[in-house]
């Protein structure tokens, strides 16, 4: 009795309550919720290096074409489905943008394509022919450790007694990102690996565990997950967003001189 009483009130209790109605965000509320969240400041640098990139393309006489800009845009709608006029005017409207605003991020997208290939361009395509083996990628797991006994009694595990390694990695690695993923830290050009590790892995297999590798940081179990080839047509745009970044960041509090 005293447990039916309880569901009825319950449902009472529910059946009176009546979600407000949430209206569209303003722009103040969407401010509000970026300092909230602590978003400005990743929000801001994106917003500088877009005027920067505006700024130093016009000085240099870099312009993007009618053309040009009509390509990305289709190539956009097909990707995102806004095969029709409808689609597109609604897509708008659930981003809170108009068609100006939405030309204007591809403008900004594309420009800073050329500023980057204009800057760096020749010197990638140079750098590839006389470094190929550089622009290897290898998808990684390690393990790092401070004291060489652990290392090789965790080297033992795995050669000897089958060990995972993903286990032992959530166990025993003092590398925060290799401990929270299993081992794992990413796909790498092998010439942003520490030189010791680039150097023990450049001959090792798939599947291969090598180490342990002493480094600055300690010891390191490193296994290769796969080999990526060097084909500079799959990484150039990633790799000249890298050396772009790295030179904003070396010019950050400085007069950029091109």
């Amino acid at each position: 009795m005293i447990v039916e009483t309880l569901e009825k009130t319950e449902l009472e209790s529910t059946e009176k309550f009546v979600l407000p109605t949430i209206s569209p965000a303003t722009n103040e509320d969407i401010l509000a919720y970026l300092r909230r969240s602590y978003k400005i400041a990743e929000i801001a640098a994106s917003a500088e290096r877009d005027t920067l990139v505006l700024n130093i393309c016009e000085q240099l006489g870099i312009t993007i074409s009618d053309e040009e800009l009509q390509a990305v845009g289709d190539t956009f709608r097909l990707e995102h489905k806004l095969l029709g006029a409808s689609e597109t005017l609604s897509w708008l409207q659930e981003q809170q943008i108009t068609v100006e605003d939405w030309s204007q991020g591809i403008r900004v997208a594309l420009l800073t394509k050329k500023l980057q290939e204009h800057l760096f361009g020749d010197a990638v395509d140079a750098d590839y022919v006389s470094n190929r083996d550089d622009y290897k990628r290898v998808a990684l797991s390690q393990i790092l450790v401070s004291d060489l006994t652990d290392a090789l009694k965790i080297v033992y595990a795995i050669r000897e007694e089958n060990a995972s390694f993903c286990a032992l990695a959530l166990l025993h690695s003092k590398g925060k990102q290799s401990k929270e993923n299993g081992g794992f830290v990413g796909v790498r050009f092998l010439k942003e690996l520490m030189r010791e590790i680039a150097l023990a892995i450049a001959e090792a297999k798939e599947g291969e565990a090598i180490g342990p590798v002493q480094t600055k940081l300690g010891y390191h179990i490193v296994k290769v997950e796969k080999w990526f080839p060097a084909e500079l047509n799959e990484i150039r745009e990633q790799v000249l967003e890298s050396l772009f970044q790295a030179w904003l960041q070396e010019n950050n509090n400085s007069t950029l001189r091109i």
